[in-house]
């Protein structure tokens, strides 16, 4: 066959990944939401994956220390991300869950359960296939090191405990919930611990992720930083709608 009879080759585009990390309260998940919706991208709330499934996990009766039991619930986990009118909705067998995987109680549940080796490789592929075209905007706690290593821009998004314990009680207190600021400090901090001593995709910054500390900042102020920092990224300013 001729070379100008040769089909043509398309390059296969890999769509661009922006990941945010931090600890709990940070901010991140917030500005990842309204990162993706300035972008056009499609969002990943890692975090949410976690407390869908320690809910699932309480809906069925698995103790948060069973990591057999959770592994094969984590495999075969019925979640959802559904937008609704610009909010992230989150199904969880059929139901929507958006706000009662939102309390402090399942909240301590998740953290305990990201911290189970077999757990995390079981939700690995199913975080992988949020990467669609055009880009992802990915938050969590490992999203640069471990889950999108090779993502075009790293964010890790931080605040000091009293500055999150603080917004986290607003945001519950907002929701309906009951809270006790004390009582949340003092999960927060034992969430940091946790998350930053645990053998396997411990909380830290990725070597070329951008720091950004919030305790003092906006969300806006974080959003135009964050911004910024995409549209200077040669490798996703081709992707960006504006």
């Amino acid at each position: 066959m001729s070379a100008d009879l040769e089909p043509s080759v398309k390059p296969v585009i890999i769509p661009p990944v922006i990941t945010i990390d931090g600890p709990s309260g940070s901010g991140k998940g917030t500005i990842a939401h309204r990162l993706a919706l300035k972008f056009g991208f499609h969002v990943l709330d890692s975090g949410a994956l976690y407390r869908l499934l320690a809910l699932a996990a309480q809906q069925h009766g698995v103790q948060t220390h069973n990591e057999a039991a959770l592994q094969v619930l984590a495999a075969h986990l019925d979640a959802q991300f559904q937008d609704n009118n610009g909010e992230a909705m989150l199904i969880l067998e059929g139901e929507d869950v958006t706000q009662s995987i939102r309390s402090e109680e399942i909240g301590a549940a998740a953290s305990k359960i990201a911290a189970l080796p077999t757990v995390r490789e079981a939700l690995l592929q199913r975080q992988h296939a949020f990467r669609e075209t055009p880009g992802l905007v990915a938050d969590g706690r490992d999203m640069g090191t471990v889950v999108f290593p090779d993502a075009s821009l790293k964010i890790f998004l931080t605040a000091s405990a009293e500055a999150r314990a603080e917004r986290r009680y607003k945001q519950l207190l907002e929701k309906g919930f009951a809270a006790s600021l004390p009582a949340i400090l003092a999960d927060i901090q034992a969430r940091d611990l946790r998350d930053s001593q645990r053998t396997v995709s411990p909380l830290k910054p990725a070597q070329e992720a951008i720091v950004l500390d919030s305790t003092a900042l906006g969300i806006e102020a974080v959003l135009a930083a964050v911004i910024d920092a995409a549209k200077t990224k040669t490798n996703l300013q081709e992707f960006l709608l504006n």
